[in-house]
């Protein structure tokens, strides 16, 4: 009998020699709730793409095997009835957008397959509820942070009401509150009778929803475990394998020697207030300072201010009043710019090279010593063997890693990653966790915009809090436990 989703001997390769699937085989009942996991670039992306039509219809290459959607041929079905049956949530909201505000976004796809307005009115209405983001209703969507587009993304789909959804690292640039709720909208949906597949690297909040996790590797579906068999697996033994932990308790904090390293530089934050417009304060009297060369986190719900305060420390964005001192001197915000680094969420804005190698060393003296450092740089992040790509080929994990080796090809007191963990493997954020840490030791502050329990519990020293524009919780990390509850409030 066939069923729901059917892969048989699908192979495929968006270049030449390159093959991006290689013999999968794969079926999945109604009603299925099917997580797919593996490290960044391993082909779980290009696998929900075949799932969801956008290959062979969008992305251009060579596909063999067969695929089958709800017992039709991929490849006999137009773009537009694929996505009545398949509804889709993409890691980078902003691919899938096509108007100016929320409402209008979601009720896009519903207008596309002839609802009356009464009824997609209907389907706005309880999508919006269901996320928490009635307020937002009328918001220009280029305004709202990454958190919240993805809320819309998500309910952008939800409101089509497809038998499939599939998504692809929904929760990476969600707080913990918003992947509760993500968790809440998939159990739904699987009660619902709905089949979803989920490409993850965040596997905590799916622990207790899906059915099956299928582990790839190179292109193969390598490892298949049950839901039982999934959870008896020890966060150790996953790491292992390059796998996030389940279970944060798990996760052991490193200990720190916060006297490690000579403090050669200072920054101190104080009064910092940012308003937009007359009656909008989004910062409000921040004063914080480093203590050392420490890596702080600044946690916070979706939309709270912080990647805001991460722009305005680093002049990208003026502030309305209050200072910014560097080794003890007042820093206006154009002076800032070149003191401090600061990495997006938006990492394709940022990507110029027409290599990875070229890339690290843009706007740089192009010497043989530069680009010894480069590849240096590069091994480090484990991109080596990529250095002769075009950064626009590469995965949003490897993107991550990229950009992050941007800034430590520049000499700077202080670095400011917003999400630099997003779309990231265990074994892809231990490198990365592994040049901050060679950064630190050679006396570069970070600070550091996260949602990610498990980064910032190997990575970060403080943690500041910020809700509301004002910074709440300001402390030493030392207890797991301590941070869950931040994170969960």
């Amino acid at each position: 009998m066939m069923k729901e989703i059917q892969l048989d001997h699908v192979k495929y390769s968006y270049h030449k020699n390159e093959m991006q699937l290689n013999d999968v085989n794969l079926a999945v009942s109604k009603g299925e709730c099917i997580a797919i996991m593996g490290a960044s670039g391993c082909g779980k992306s290009t696998l929900t793409r075949v799932i969801n039509g956008l290959i062979p219809s969008f992305y251009q290459g060579e596909l063999s095997g067969q695929t089958f959607i709800q017992q039709k041929d991929i490849r006999k079905v137009a773009s537009w009835e694929m996505g009545k049956m398949v509804g889709n949530v993409f890691q980078d909201p902003r691919s899938q957008f096509f108007a100016n505000e929320v409402a209008g976004e979601i009720a896009f796809g519903c207008e596309n397959i002839g609802l009356s307005y009464e009824e997609i009115k209907k389907r706005v209405t309880r999508t919006v509820k269901e996320m928490k983001i009635e307020h937002l209703l009328n918001t220009s969507i280029y305004t709202l942070s990454y958190g919240m587009r993805q809320k819309v993304a998500i309910c952008s789909a939800k409101a089509m009401e497809p038998e499939i959804y599939v998504f692809d690292e929904p929760s990476a640039n969600l707080d913990m509150s918003a992947t509760h709720l993500l968790a809440d909208l998939i159990r739904k949906l699987k009660h619902d009778g709905k089949t979803i597949i989920i490409a993850e690297h965040r596997l905590f909040y799916l622990r207790d929803i899906a059915d099956r996790y299928i582990f790839m590797e190179n292109g193969k579906i390598v490892k298949e475990y049950s839901t039982l068999e999934m959870k008896n697996q020890t966060s150790e033994t996953l790491n292992k394998n390059g796998l996030r932990s389940l279970r944060f308790e798990d996760i052991v904090i490193p200990k720190k020697n916060m006297n490690q390293v000579e403090i050669n530089s200072s920054v101190s934050v104080i009064n910092l207030n940012k308003d937009f417009g007359k009656n909008k304060q989004l910062l409000k009297n921040i004063t914080f300072h480093y203590d050392s060369n420490e890596i702080i986190a600044l946690i916070g719900k979706n939309g709270v201010g912080k990647s805001t305060l991460g722009k305005t420390i680093a002049g990208l964005l003026k502030e309305s009043n209050g200072k910014i001192l560097l080794d003890g001197n007042l820093k206006r915000y154009k002076q800032r710019i070149q003191k401090i680094w600061y990495i997006p969420q938006d990492l394709d804005s940022q990507l110029f090279g027409e290599d990875l190698v070229d890339e690290l060393i843009t706007g740089l003296e192009a010497s043989e010593k530069m680009k010894d450092k480069a590849e240096d740089i590069l091994k480090k992040l484990g991109l080596f063997h990529l250095k002769s790509k075009h950064p626009a080929t590469l995965s949003g994990g490897q993107k991550q890693r990229l950009v992050l080796g941007v800034a430590m090809m520049r000499d700077i007191s202080m670095i400011i990653l917003d999400e630099p963990t997003s779309g990231l493997d265990f074994n892809s954020m231990e490198k990365v966790r592994a040049l901050i840490k060679e950064q630190q030791n050679n006396g570069t502050k970070f600070l550091i915009i996260s949602h990610d329990i498990e980064f910032i519990a190997r990575t970060c020293d403080r943690i500041l809090k910020i809700d509301s524009g004002e910074i709440v919780e300001d402390y030493y990390l030392d207890d797991i436990q301590d941070l869950i509850k931040s994170m969960d409030a």
